[in-house]
């Protein structure tokens, strides 16, 4: 960047409170024809033959090294507990995202296993104690903004897995494939897919009394860092009010540690301008500290569903999901079955009220998250031959649907029912490959 005269570089420029609410109603729901699809799949990483010891930092640094070297599709990222995950680009079909993230994960797969490593598919980790593997000035504020509230937040960081599911926002106009409509709806079905595909029952060796010990910890860290903004039937002001009251996560610095500020709001930052005027940079900053189960950022980020068992266990909640908004009849139907539920979800909003509680406690054992399911995951069986879906997915959906969803089951259970405890390595719940 070229100095002005004088050698003195100009300061970047204080945003006002209008200001952030005006860019945050234009940047994080981008309006039209739902036509992307992305997925971001998080694994734990274990040595198959010992899944219970702790993989070393220096293990697990050097496998890292050498898969930055493997050309991929998808970005390939380390989550600050060493787990690994892959986001995959915006695909114009369900069939292109599957293809794409498959053929990743094969090598990933193929360069780990020369490490002696594998990915393990499961919600959060049924053994380990939260430990560091990154150490970097975002993970260092996080953890020490996040420890205020207790352990949860370390357990999420370092942990947890999920399968996250992109979607476009949807139509400007109403309507089933609409913002507004998609935003509620995601909202609503949320709790849902929590509860069909609960799997993580297990901490530090032992059953917690919750399907979704992932979705728990996520509520342990409060509504301001992790919990969305009430359903009032505008998503774009409510998201932008949302983020002006939420809690500054810290204010970075170009030398030394970060400010930690303690109860300090993006809005209250923006009128008072201490310890510094925030910057449009520091909004930005700011959007990719707040964690709710959806996130709008352009598009809406699915975060509620915990990573699945095997190596193909992550496509049929991607597959369901995507059934479920971008047809238009399936959407309608979905939206009709978890209407019921909306009753449940008063109080506080996601995912503090009792809706999603139960969906992470009890999972699909509820007996009307088991009914609203069933009604959801025929909908999109229905959908996914429109969607141009391969054979083999929808008979992984119907599988998915028979020894789960229709006997009030989720793979939580599975691993529940072990004799010896948590398996991480898991057993495949599909069987044979179910790519395209």
């Amino acid at each position: 960047m070229s100095e002005p005269a004088g050698g003195c570089t100009e300061p970047p420029t204080a945003i006002t409170e209008a200001e952030v609410e005006a860019l945050v109603r234009g940047i994080c729901f981008k309006t039209g024809p739902p036509r992307r699809l992305g997925v971001e799949v998080e694994w734990l990483v274990h040595e198959p033959r010992a899944p219970r010891l702790p993989v070393s930092p220096e293990r697990l640094e050097a496998a890292y090294a050498a898969l930055r070297t493997v050309p991929l599709g998808s970005a390939l990222t380390v989550e600050p507990g060493g787990q690994l995950e892959l986001s995959s680009p915006p695909a114009a079909s369900l069939a292109e995202c599957i293809g794409t993230v498959s053929a990743d994960l094969d090598a990933v797969r193929a360069v780990l296993r020369e490490d002696g490593l594998a990915l393990v598919g499961i919600g959060h980790d049924p053994w380990q104690r939260p430990r560091r593997f990154l150490r970097e000035p975002r993970y260092d504020a996080m953890e020490a903004c996040l420890d205020r509230t207790g352990p949860a937040g370390r357990a999420m960081m370092c942990t947890s897995a999920s399968v996250q599911v992109c979607l476009d926002a949807g139509y400007e106009e109403p309507g089933a494939l609409g913002h507004v409509r998609r935003w509620w709806l995601a909202h609503r079905l949320g709790p849902v897919l929590v509860a069909a595909f609960a799997n993580s029952p297990f901490a530090e060796g032992r059953a917690t009394g919750w399907r979704s010990t992932r979705q728990l910890r996520w509520a342990e860290i409060g509504a301001g860092r992790a919990g969305g903004p009430p359903l009032d039937g505008d998503p774009r002001g409510a998201w932008a009010r949302h983020v002006l009251d939420s809690p500054v996560m810290c204010v970075r610095r170009d030398g030394g540690p970060w400010d930690i500020p303690e109860g300090l709001t993006f809005r209250e930052w923006t009128r008072t301008g201490t310890p510094r005027p925030p910057t449009r940079d520091d909004l930005d900053y700011h959007l990719t500290t707040l964690f709710p189960p959806v996130r709008p950022r352009g598009h809406l980020e699915l975060r509620m569903i915990d990573a699945q068992p095997g190596d193909d266990g992550w496509i049929v909640p991607l597959a369901v999901t995507a059934a479920l908004f971008d047809d238009p009849e399936a959407a309608e139907t979905a939206y009709r079955a978890v209407k019921p539920l909306a009753e449940r979800a008063v109080g506080l909003p996601a995912p503090h009220n009792p809706l999603w509680r139960d969906a992470a406690r009890h999972g699909l054992a509820d007996p009307e998250l088991r009914e609203t399911a069933a009604v959801c995951f025929e909908a999109a069986l229905r959908a996914l031959p429109r969607l141009g879906a391969a054979t083999r997915v929808t008979d992984a959906v119907a599988a998915y649907r028979d020894r789960y969803v229709l006997r009030g089951r989720c793979p939580a259970d599975d691993l529940l029912d072990r004799p010896g405890g948590p398996d991480p390595a898991g057993t495949p719940p599909h069987g044979k490959d179910i790519r395209p």
